[in-house]
């Protein structure tokens, strides 16, 4: 996750101390601490029922059960795990977690655990009622997707009314005092609405803006060439730069944050470096500070059936079950060959990663998308943008600064 209003100068967040706290990057072996730090956000994939059918969702989730959920009882006990394991933050996911019966029982019991709790929901189902017990249950922070304007978000979501909805849902949350944002997943089919949802964003005033960028996997996989291309890319963050600039300037609050391309932060490093060097050389800080991409060191995914992946887009790779051993003990078991390697990957990944001097700041970028792409989980992501000069440091691009 790279936080564009932050990177620029904007109002430092709790959630800060997550993103560019004291001890990142973690080290790999991951020591136990009795303080919890190094310890990963979990997403937790409830249930694999929908109510939609998504065309980029990983966990494929279908309108009917497609295996066992945990039991209440053994939700609880993960839940005591995780916390006494030191995770901070618990984000319940789904397929669409509002149709997991018991999710606000269990969202109240980890809140009540030390546990901060999330939600990412479609928001077809969140009325007032729901938003009501998501308040009363303690979570933090609803987010909900909005993949483009009425027409576009309708047609992608495969269901007219899901934009209307979605958007009430967000306002009952804003209501009741809920931070809530919108998480956009960009491709093909919704390039064009970007501008459009940011101008929606800050009529609404919604807290927080969120914008993933597509990994090929699960249904995904199947959005491979509906990717945007690599201009577009560097176009869009130019784009949100420009956007987070201009609020900046002129006092407005909210968060514009990109998910799932570390890229996104050295091309804002590059942008400022010759122009304005203190102000990159903060970024570079706080890149550096987060370390790049987390899977299997700052964050993990459990599914509906309790199976631990690396990340939420591993779900064709399983670490072990929750019901078989605790996740604690499956989290610091450096026997799995694909945890170890992405602990220290440094020297594994291949292509443009290999020779590019920001490596601690991306980490190599998601695995998993180079995998899809090529079928070699150390090849180079291919949806990184920057140049061999840029990654190089040559040809006018800025080298390596010091942290």
């Amino acid at each position: 996750m790279v936080d564009i209003t932050r990177l620029l100068g904007g109002k430092s967040k709790p959630t800060d101390l997550l993103r560019y706290g004291p001890c990142n990057p973690i080290p790999p072996d991951l020591p136990l601490r009795s303080d919890g730090e190094g310890r990963p956000v979990v997403v937790w994939n409830l249930t694999r029922r929908c109510n939609l059918s998504c065309p980029h969702c990983y966990a494929e989730a279908t309108s009917g059960k497609t295996g066992e959920e945990l039991p209440h009882r053994e939700a609880r006990a993960l839940i005591d795990d995780l916390a006494h394991f030191g995770v901070p933050v618990l984000l319940f996911s789904g397929g669409e977690p509002l149709l997991r019966e018991d999710l606000y029982q269990l969202g109240d019991y980890a809140s009540s655990r030390g546990i901060r709790t999330v939600i990412s929901t479609n928001g077809t189902l969140l009325d007032h009622h729901a938003a009501r017990k998501i308040k009363e249950a303690g979570f933090a922070y609803v987010g909900v997707s909005l993949d483009g304007l009425e027409e576009v978000h309708d047609r992608f979501r495969g269901r007219r009314g899901a934009f209307q909805s979605a958007l009430s849902g967000i306002r009952e949350c804003r209501e009741l005092g809920i931070k809530v944002g919108i998480r956009f997943t960009i491709c093909r089919q919704n390039y064009q609405d970007i501008d459009g949802v940011l101008d929606l964003w800050e009529q609404e005033k919604i807290a927080r803006c969120c914008f993933y960028h597509l990994v090929y996997t699960g249904r995904g996989r199947r959005l491979m060439d509906q990717d945007i291309s690599l201009s577009e890319k560097r176009s869009f963050l130019d784009r949100l730069i420009a956007r987070a600039e201009w609020m900046r300037k002129d006092g407005r609050e909210g968060e514009i944050l990109t998910v799932d391309n570390h890229a996104d932060g050295v091309y804002l490093y590059l942008r400022f470096k010759e122009q304005e060097p203190e102000r990159a050389a903060e970024i570079y800080r706080l890149l550096r500070r987060n370390g790049g991409n987390s899977s299997g060191i700052r964050i993990a995914c459990i599914d509906a059936e309790g199976n631990v992946h690396p990340d939420q887009f591993w779900q064709h790779y399983s670490l072990g079950n929750v019901l078989e051993r605790p996740f604690s003990l499956i989290w610091q078991d450096l026997s799995d060959p694909l945890l170890r390697r992405l602990r220290n990957r440094k020297g594994l990944v291949r292509g443009k990663c290999s020779r590019c001097l920001f490596f601690d700041l991306c980490n190599g970028n998601f695995r998993v998308r180079a995998e899809a792409a090529y079928g070699d989980t150390w090849a180079e992501d291919p949806a990184c943008y920057l140049t061999a000069g840029e990654v190089q440091g040559v040809s006018g691009s800025p080298a390596r600064c010091d942290s």
